[in-house]
């Protein structure tokens, strides 16, 4: 174990590298040599973007282990959302859920994906942009990775959908457009094919926070249109299904 990592030194290397629009490599950072301490680094990330949102994406480590990171700047699109535009910024068509009820963990029997979806009170299109201060972003060090909050660097959250769609999304028509160039054009795909997985994970994770998965969170979870690189600025239009629409501007 790394007992001289300092999970406030990282945050602020990270922090400062985002701040400047800059990468560096893996190699040119003191890695956390656990969940636990990648998380603390993460924890003093927010602190240093003074994140107060209650929006968060989940995903899985490569070892199958739920894990989250805050959303940050978010912007809901009503209000003429727009996004800072830096080289290699990446953009993800997603879903996210509200919750309108708590979901504590519970020890005695894990959630069903039955009991996850009924304490969702809404669900949305959304947008995901990414782009991490650590070069090979999670391919070399993916707690370095979690520690950096994931790669995220905004998210748009777009108008409500059917809470069907969840169930359906695999099935659904999704295109994408960037002015006038098509960046996505076919049926919405998740790496899981069933949106919820990662988070009902996350439901029955006994390591996630106590405070978790409160009434009035946000969740995203997980993309739709794979990691699609966004080569300049301009106007993105998000259509899903007949009539769910999401336009906002990265700028």
């Amino acid at each position: 174990m790394n007992e001289s990592f300092d999970p406030r030194a990282l945050a602020a290397k990270l922090y400062g590298l985002r701040q400047a629009a800059k990468q560096e490599p893996t190699s040119a950072f003191a890695l956390p040599t656990d969940l636990h301490r990648a998380m603390d680094a993460q924890d003093f990330l927010k602190a240093e973007e003074g994140i107060a949102s209650n929006a968060w994406k989940v995903t899985v480590s490569p070892e199958g282990q739920p894990v989250t990171a805050p959303l940050h700047p978010y912007a809901e699109a009503v209000s003429g959302a727009t996004i800072v535009w830096h080289p290699g910024l990446k953009f993800e068509t997603e879903i996210a859920v509200r919750f309108g009820r708590d979901l504590p963990y519970r020890k005695e029997a894990p959630y069903s994906r039955a009991e996850v979806l009924e304490a969702i009170s809404t669900a949305y299109l959304g947008a995901e942009l990414l782009i991490s201060a650590v070069k090979e972003s999670g391919a070399v060090s993916f707690l370095l990775f979690l520690a950096d909050r994931l790669g995220n660097s905004g998210y748009v959250l777009g108008p409500s959908i059917e809470k069907s769609f969840i169930d359906t999304a695999a099935s659904t028509p999704l295109k994408v457009t960037q002015g006038s160039k098509v960046i996505y054009d076919g049926l919405a795909k998740h790496p899981k094919s069933d949106v919820v997985t990662w988070l009902v994970d996350y439901a029955n994770d006994p390591l996630r926070p106590e405070g978790s998965l409160k009434s009035g969170a946000l969740v995203t979870t997980g993309t739709l249109s794979g990691a699609v690189e966004l080569t300049e600025p301009g106007e993105i239009d998000i259509r899903f299904g007949d009539s769910a629409r999401l336009t906002f501007f990265v700028v």
